[in-house]
């Protein structure tokens, strides 16, 4: 048991350049699941696509239901719009997740960055949202108020975007290879982004035992969220750190960090903001239907 776990922690730092010259040259992939193993190897591999995989058919599975709440007059147009936001970074993410060999095909190079791109963004758009959800403490009207935080979200994407692009397009740097040191830009980029992640979240922590405590949601869940949240991002910044100093351990440590994110990140958001609101919505459901049944006089031999 030892041994293999042992062997699952070593493939998630182990280089691309690794697997392409212990499997086989790049180019001539074998095997009906070459894709599975040829880059970062089985276990990176599978601890990213099979939880992402099941978030996605939980999604499909309640689909049907979610879109029966949605559409009852009571639901925000904006509650709308971030489910559909949800639906899309979901398989956005997923095909992230099933598509890891196209990081050691240099013919896909261009297409792994566009979706790497797009996808990361898209997470970031939903995280930086409900930050900003967050900040706006028992002011806020509910879900209603990320009506106000769209703009804004849309501007720190935007401008995130435009860096990343000019880094891997521009200046040819390898971002989004995860099992790659690069260079020293690379890692000061993200050092720079999971900083400034990192901070925020500890500032909510440190609001949250403070005098200020009363301008925060008082939703037990949400601090819960945002202690998960703070643990990744410093983790995930401590080992770019690592890198780039020249640690091979810190490798392997944002390696894990990124396949906790895009495995865990999205099924932790459902849970912590729309479960509550769709079985608030079902409730409601109930009510309006027992109500016209009752108005229908369905229930009159009750009374008799």
């Amino acid at each position: 048991m030892r041994a293999l776990l042992a062997e699952g922690a070593m493939a998630l730092a182990v280089a691309p350049e690794a697997n392409l010259s212990s499997g086989g040259a790049a180019g001539s992939p074998t095997g009906p699941l070459w894709w599975v193993s040829q880059c970062h190897g089985v276990w990176y591999s599978l601890a990213v696509m099979l939880p992402s995989l099941a978030f996605v058919g939980f999604l499909a599975w309640q689909a049907r239901r979610s879109f029966r709440r949605l559409s009852y007059g009571r639901s925000h147009v904006v509650v709308v719009a971030y489910y559909a936001l949800l639906w899309a970074v979901a398989v956005l993410n997923l095909l992230w997740c099933f598509l890891q060999a196209w990081q050691c095909m240099p013919d896909r190079a261009f297409s792994w960055n566009v979706l790497s791109l797009f996808t990361k963004s898209g997470m970031l758009f939903l995280e930086v949202s409900l930050i900003a959800f967050l900040l706006q403490g028992n002011d806020a009207s509910g879900f209603e108020s990320l009506a106000r935080t769209f703009v804004i979200s849309g501007a720190v994407v935007a401008a995130d975007v435009l860096l990343k692009t000019i880094y891997v397009f521009g200046f040819g740097v390898p971002l989004f290879i995860d099992a790659d040191q690069g260079t020293g830009g690379k890692w000061g980029l993200w050092i720079l982004h999971k900083l400034v992640l990192t901070g925020v979240y500890g500032l909510i922590v440190f609001m949250h035992h403070s005098r200020w405590r009363d301008r925060l949601p008082a939703k037990p869940a949400y601090y819960n969220y945002v202690c998960a949240m703070l643990l990744l991002n410093g983790l995930s910044l401590l080992g770019c750190f690592l890198v780039a100093s020249g640690a091979g351990f810190g490798l392997w440590l944002y390696n894990v960090t990124t396949v906790c994110y895009h495995s865990l990140y999205l099924p932790l958001l459902y849970v912590t903001f729309l479960a509550d609101f769709f079985q608030e919505e079902d409730m409601l459901l109930e009510n309006v239907y027992y109500s016209e049944m009752k108005d229908a006089g369905f229930f009159d031999a009750d009374w008799d």
